[in-house]
């Protein structure tokens, strides 16, 4: 139960991870909290999505770990198997990446999308009962000084303190926060993406192996492209990526049915086992890949709508941040709207991104950064140094605290926007609303 109520009314529109943390956080920080999204039910679709332990810290969290025990079973377990860098072309194995020791406070899950994503609905939706709107597409948003609102797609209009826009890479709050319609650019890359059982895979000798013995993850690197391959629970299920060039003009990033002899002609004179597991395939996804410059700002002019997640900032999948990062965001600005109060909304939010704003940006260029590590591979300096081409999992971004970074940066950066907005004398925070958080 809540010892604290912020009085704060908030709207998430989206129910993706990025909007079901940001309810879920605002939940914990004493909010009243609903979610609109625009899809009439759940569907489990998708393939491999990447949590990493900035992400299982925040997990571990909600309802002292249970979550993470409902999510752990559906998710990859590469400890003892690691990461293996196989040449393009040989297949050699040039590099074995070793896992980290696991931590419990901050595990790294992943699995495939549509399940974690059902876990975190249900826990959201049935463990806590934040109210989720279903079939409710947003059509409008608007705000003046003292409210923020949408008007759904049947002219219905809902007013909140503060609107969470956690409505992807096609936001509809975009235009509005900026005051124009920002266009994409293409990345110059898409990525072929799939998920199937094994029986295929375990029939065959060539590829049976990934199958036997549990988890696996596999990597092959050729020029300007690579492939990624896993197995999951205990190696039942499989799923691939291989990113590549691509100079379709599109307008957003988008998937299509993907055409497995396009795959196959990429992969021509690779490593046969490449085309092994490829031609098994039953159906895959040709996912265009588009970024945006860094945004100006993700706040509204009159302070009450906030951009979050994709609508803010895109990732390229080679970050393996994208989820990750939408979920600091949430629970940065619960913490900002529960420490400023109902009477400092537009402060609260102004603070939340500059508490984010640097850390994304500089998160989003590791996307470029590990695909240019792996697509400009220099093959005499691997032979030298084999580390060289491992997969970066880098501390500043793993070992992360969303919450406490909030919790400590809060107070010195809300008071510089509260005094730009008034000369008034004003009580910063309440000791109750300082330290009372729901688990």
């Amino acid at each position: 139960m809540h010892t604290f109520n912020s009085g704060i009314k908030v709207i998430v529109v989206g129910a993706g991870f990025g909007g079901l943390t940001a309810a879920v956080e605002c939940h914990r920080q004493g909010h009243n909290v609903e979610i609109y999204e625009s899809f009439p039910e759940l569907k489990v679709l998708g393939d491999i999505i990447s949590f990493g332990s900035n992400a299982g810290r925040i997990f571990h969290r909600w309802s002292d770990g249970d979550v993470v025990a409902r999510l752990r079973p559906l998710c990859i377990d590469i400890q003892d198997y690691g990461f293996r860098i196989h040449k393009w072309d040989t297949g050699e194995v040039v590099y074995h990446q070793k896992r980290k020791p696991p931590s419990l406070e901050a595990p790294v899950l992943n699995g495939h999308r549509g399940e974690l994503h059902q876990v975190l609905f249900n826990y959201a939706r049935d463990d806590l009962g934040i109210p989720i709107h279903l079939g409710q597409r947003v059509s409008e948003y608007f705000e003046d000084d003292s409210a923020a609102g949408i008007v759904l797609k049947d002219g219905q209009k809902v007013l909140g303190d503060v609107i969470i826009a956690a409505d992807g890479v096609r936001s509809k709050a975009r235009e509005l926060v900026l005051g124009y319609v920002d266009k994409p650019k293409s990345s110059g890359y898409a990525v072929w993406r799939a998920w199937f059982s094994n029986e295929d895979m375990i029939a065959d000798p060539r590829t049976k192996e990934f199958c036997e013995h549990g988890d696996t993850f596999n990597g092959w690197i050729g020029p300007d492209v690579h492939f990624l391959f896993s197995t999951i629970k205990g190696g039942k299920d499989c799923c691939w990526v291989l990113t590549h060039k691509d100079d379709h003009d599109i307008d957003e990033s988008w998937s299509f049915p993907g055409k497995l002899e396009e795959v196959l002609q990429v992969l021509k004179d690779w490593d046969p086992v490449c085309k092994a597991i490829v031609e098994k395939t039953p159906s895959l996804v040709d996912w265009k890949l588009v970024y945006r410059d860094p945004l100006p700002t993700w706040i509204s002019k009159k302070g009450r709508i906030s951009l979050l997640g994709d609508a803010a900032h895109p990732f390229l999948p080679t970050s393996a941040q994208g989820a990750t990062q939408a979920m600091e965001d949430g629970v940065s600005i619960a913490v900002c709207l529960r420490r400023a109060g109902k009477d400092h909304i537009p402060a609260a939010l102004e603070t939340h991104q500059e508490i984010r704003y640097d850390r994304v940006k500089a998160v989003q260029k590791t996307g470029e950064s590990t695909r240019d590590l792996w697509h400009k591979t220099n093959w005499s300096e691997v032979k030298k140094n084999p580390e060289s081409i491992g997969f970066p999992r880098e501390d500043w971004i793993h070992q992360f605290d969303t919450e406490k970074n909030a919790e400590e940066t809060f107070e010195d950066i809300f008071r510089s926007y509260v005094e730009l907005r008034t000369t008034a004398s004003f009580p910063l925070v309440s000791a109750q609303a300082s330290s009372t958080v729901v688990q």
